[in-house]
């Protein structure tokens, strides 16, 4: 599991994994907003290793072991050369991506401003170019209607209290531990072990128990981006979970609408987080997706 460290352009530092044979595929896995590398589980990347892959992870800026900035006044096409950086950094010039949530939205901008890098595109629990995430939680929390759904107002009151300091270690797990309850949907058992276990792993890595919360503050993409899914050609998967509290059905459809080669998949029971009980399905589905890819190539 060698981890490096690598600079970006603008002399940032970020803290990068990878597990599997160099000579395989490249997957880079793109976290979600406020989440360091481990929000990937070791379970998952691991099985995605063992599928003759590559896999690399990494923290954002602002999270886990990369450089933490007092400012806020980046923008998310920051975070999107953030991860070419990391390819840069490990010489690769071209890899499958699969990004979740926020990293979904990397991951359309890679596509979009980077398409010489990707190989394919995988983009799970994420909304399209053209939502307005803050005010589809505004509306949210007034209780106005929205085109596609908006979060669910449970979830918007957990991700509004995510900054508040935790005065102790069991504190910050127990409210991580109860959005994650409600981030994963109520349709399979919780294992709340499993999840204890994946965020103390979060904090040691982290050094802190404390939740990060810069990425909240990030300029956002104009909307008006959508517009250019459309010519994006790179072989996407869009991956939608049916019990996602922040991207609900029907997202994924419009997100697979707006980009040509795309194609939809929804996974039974799946909601805005990876529990070990649903690795499998996903980890299928992206490796069949990767190789049908590396099969046309080879």
């Amino acid at each position: 599991m060698p981890e490096l460290h690598v600079t970006t352009p603008d002399g940032l530092r970020l803290w990068t994994e990878s597990r599997g044979d160099p000579a395989d595929p490249p997957v880079l896995l793109i976290m979600g907003g406020n989440a360091n590398a481990l929000g990937w589980p070791d379970e998952f990347v691991d099985a995605l290793a063992a599928s003759h892959l590559h896999v690399l992870r990494y923290d954002h800026r602002d999270t886990g072991r990369s450089t933490h900035l007092d400012i806020t006044g980046y923008t998310l096409d920051d975070l999107a050369r953030d991860a070419v950086a990391v390819l840069d950094g490990h010489g690769i010039a071209g890899t499958h991506v699969v990004g979740l949530s926020m990293g979904g939205t990397l991951g359309q901008l890679l596509a979009l401003d980077h398409r010489d890098r990707l190989r394919t595109l995988t983009l799970l629990a994420t909304a399209a170019l053209d939502v307005d995430f803050a005010e589809a939680l505004r509306r949210a929390v007034e209780g106005e209607p929205t085109e596609l759904p908006a979060p669910t107002p449970q979830i918007v009151t957990a991700l509004a209290h995510r900054s508040d300091p935790a005065p102790d270690r069991d504190t910050a797990l127990q409210r991580r531990l109860a959005e994650w309850r409600l981030l994963a949907g109520d349709e399979i058992s919780f294992n709340e072990a499993e999840f204890r276990r994946w965020e103390n792993a979060a904090i040691d890595h982290a050094g802190s128990y404390q939740q990060p919360s810069a990425h909240a503050f990030a300029t956002p993409v104009p909307t008006e981006r959508g517009a250019e899914l459309r010519h994006v050609t790179t072989p996407t998967l869009v991956i939608q979970g049916p019990q996602d509290p922040i991207n609900p059905p029907p997202h994924g459809r419009h997100l697979t609408d707006l980009i040509p080669s795309a194609h939809c998949e929804t996974i039974p029971g799946l909601g805005h987080a990876l529990p070990g009980a649903l690795h499998q399905t996903p980890i299928t589905t992206i490796t069949d997706h990767i190789g049908r890819f590396e099969r046309t190539t080879a």
